[in-house]
């Protein structure tokens, strides 16, 4: 659509014609609560890119789409333009929630074999890895259905940091240390990220102009300037053949990826998953992400084994994930039981193998064939193994003061993703075909085709409350995701937790393998009890960067953001009062 304009605290505003405010005044804060609109991020800037949008006038899918490009500048390690991710909205005027899927997908010349053989360190970083990105289709097709904005006007909060820059904080140059000797293989990516052949230090300003302008262009050209045209162009050469650093003895396998395949990709808006738990409608993310499925299924289980404490909480996210594996791929290429994995009497009968102490590992699936009778018995299962995932990507959730909520999971998979900028354009390409099975595994639901989408943890989930938004959670993490969406909501619906407790809480996920991942103050706090009903830990440093918000009636909203994970993210509201 084209320009909007509106009266706001007394002035008339133009969206489009007006520079983003500075709001030099505000400060990274993980809690923020008022009226008009709110947003939170993992990053500042992006949540003040976002309330631009909201205080210029624009929506709240306008402003998720301006925070979510302003994040693949300040976080383009998790986020941008060459990778994808899944929407979750409440439409207000229509009373109902939507989704929009931009999942990347493989090119045509890819098999079911593509990856047998290969190491999965040899495939992350390549070009082998990249998928058809799929977010510039997401934000197109989000802003013509739901939003106020064109593109063009969308993308000029992310375009005012690229050229002006961002102060880097330690989580920036962490993840740039981590990634430093991959970065240092390419010469795109190590002229951008290692200046002078180190990260970038604390403090200093990074700019990114390849990337404002790569972003201004898109602007100008839209989206077929990237599917078909020569930004496509330009990404399908990459791939095909990495900017290799002289003298490197990395061995980069080029990708598979043709022009034909950025010009068939759309973007596509499937029915949200829903499930009722305590009286509330629960909606989330459909295949070929699991997360709306497998968050679901653990909360008809946890519906109805009634008492639900944290050893439950474990053993139906155990459950749930079982079927998950078993399951859940792209529907236009397997048949998904979705309707079945949802259905309250698939998770009673999934419930009845819930007992004193934990379910052996690893839990066999379930069927869900609608037919359910007496509790079964448990079958054993095979050994399996847990299909590498990887642990970044990134979330945010905006409201406006029409009442729109968007849920929105970002990402470009692993943290750089696949470690290749494209020259000249400052985009770091994704390596999200490593989220498929690699294989051989007959039967399963997720190994590669031509087309296919890969399987997705991702988990924007918005529950609404009389038909009205009551909460909108989400979060990084790779295949924890899930289980951290599952326990924010368990914390706050189950254990009486605020949103910012249920948020700050120490995490535990359990995805049916051998030991459940858990922060070291989970298992501090809950490790003893746990342990004597059998459940087995392994401490992990972190779980999950979260955002959320709540809506507290009166027209006055929550914004919640991780305290200190990941080094604290941003809430932000439109007014205090």
């Amino acid at each position: 659509m084209g320009r909007i304009t509106g009266t706001l605290f007394g002035a008339v505003v133009t969206v489009g014609l007006v520079a983003a405010p500075a709001h030099a005044d505000l400060v990274k804060e993980p809690v923020a609560e008022g009226y008009g609109g709110a947003v939170a991020t993992v990053d500042l800037d992006a949540s003040k890119a976002a309330l631009s949008v909201l205080k210029q006038g624009g929506n709240a899918m306008d402003a998720a789409i301006a925070g979510a490009a302003t994040l693949g500048v300040t976080e383009p390690y998790s986020a941008g333009l060459a990778g994808g991710g899944f929407l979750v909205y409440y439409d207000a005027k229509r009373g109902r929630v939507v989704s929009i899927d931009g999942r990347e997908t493989a090119p045509a010349a890819m098999t079911s074999s593509t990856f047998e053989g290969i190491p999965f360190a040899d495939a992350v970083t390549s070009g082998l890895s990249v998928g058809v990105p799929g977010s510039v289709a997401q934000w197109d097709l989000a802003l013509r259905k739901y939003g106020t904005l064109s593109l063009r006007q969308a993308l000029k909060p992310a375009i005012d940091v690229a050229t002006k820059g961002f102060v880097v904080d330690q989580t920036f140059v962490d993840q740039t240390a981590a990634n430093a000797a991959r970065f240092a293989d390419f010469t795109s990516t190590a002229a951008l990220y290692l200046p002078g052949g180190q990260p970038p230090a604390v403090g200093s300003v990074f700019r990114n102009p390849d990337l404002a302008r790569t972003y201004r262009e898109l602007g100008d050209r839209g989206p077929a300037w990237l599917y078909g045209g020569k930004l496509g162009q330009e990404i399908v050469s990459t791939v095909k053949a990495p900017p290799v650093t002289p003298g490197s003895p990395r061995v980069v396998r080029p990708g598979l990826m043709e022009l034909a395949d950025l010009r068939a990709y759309r973007a596509l808006t499937p029915e949200p998953t829903h499930v009722r738990y305590h009286g509330l409608d629960v909606y989330g993310m459909a295949p070929p992400s699991s997360g709306g499925s497998t968050v679901g299924e653990a909360l008809n289980i946890l519906s109805a084994a009634g008492d639900v404490t944290l050893h439950e909480y474990l053993d139906a996210s155990r459950l749930a994930f079982a079927d998950r594996n078993a399951y859940v791929g792209d529907p236009a290429f397997v048949n998904v039981p979705l309707r079945e994995l949802l259905s309250a009497r698939f998770g009673k009968e999934r419930a009845c193998l819930l007992g004193e102490t934990a379910l052996p590992n690893p839990a066999a699936p379930g069927s869900p064939d609608g037919s359910y009778g007496p509790c079964p018995q448990p079958v054993p299962a095979t050994g399996t193994k847990e299909q590498a995932e990887g642990p970044e990507t990134t979330h945010l959730v905006v409201s406006d003061q029409w009442g729109n909520v968007a849920a929105y999971n970002i990402t470009i998979e692993q943290t750089g993703g696949s470690g290749i900028v494209v020259p000249g354009r400052g985009i770091l390409l994704n390596n999200e075909l490593t989220d498929f099975t690699f294989g051989p595994a007959p039967g399963d639901p997720n190994l590669p085709a031509p087309g296919k989408r890969p399987r997705s943890s991702m988990a924007p989930t918005i529950v609404l409350k009389h038909g009205k938004p009551l909460l909108a959670v989400g979060s990084p993490g790779g295949a924890t995701i899930i289980t951290t969406v599952l326990q924010i909501l368990v914390n706050r619906l189950d254990f009486g937790m605020t949103l910012p407790q249920a948020l700050a809480a120490p995490r535990a996920s359990q995805r049916n393998i051998p030991a459940t991942q858990a922060e070291q103050a989970f298992i501090d706090q809950h490790g003893a009890a746990l342990q004597a009903r059998g459940h087995v830990f392994a401490v992990t440093p972190e779980i999950g960067a979260a955002t959320g918000l709540e809506f507290l009636g009166r027209g006055k909203v929550q914004a919640v953001a991780e305290p200190t994970r990941r080094g604290g993210g941003s809430a932000l509201v439109v007014r205090n009062r």
